[in-house]
């Protein structure tokens, strides 16, 4: 089975570190392995996601200049065939944003693995 490729958006390098840490390379049994893209601007996101090889985009909220809500909209906007998105909010009460994004999933920061990793493997399967 492939690796899933996974991209982490943040401009803060320790928030993508956070991320792959939470998630593994393997974060469910039922799911393939995963292969992690990490970018730190939101021209990259949009690069990647033109290549069409990206199964899943998780979108740092608190990103800047270009916040993940706002990334995630566009995305969502803009591409037929968006790969699901979970985006990580600044705090629980931003879920609203994340719902006007269109995201499929919000994990609030600071990151919780635990909670990260579920809502992941839910917009997975």
């Amino acid at each position: 089975m492939p690796a899933l490729r996974v991209l982490v958006y943040s401009d803060n390098r320790r928030t993508r570190e956070q991320v792959l840490q939470a998630l593994g390379t393997r974060p469910h049994p039922d799911l393939p392995a995963f292969e992690y893209l990490e970018v730190a601007t939101a021209p990259m996101v949009l690069r990647r996601i033109d290549s069409g090889d990206i199964d899943l985009a998780i979108l740092d909220g608190e990103a800047t200049p270009a916040g993940g809500m706002g990334v995630a909209k566009q995305l969502k906007d803009e591409y037929r065939r968006c790969p699901p998105i979970v985006v990580l909010t600044g705090r629980p009460d931003d879920a609203w944003l994340a719902h006007w994004s269109r995201a499929e999933a919000a994990v609030p920061h600071p990151i919780d693995p635990f909670r990260l990793t579920e809502a992941v493997v839910a917009v997975l399967r």
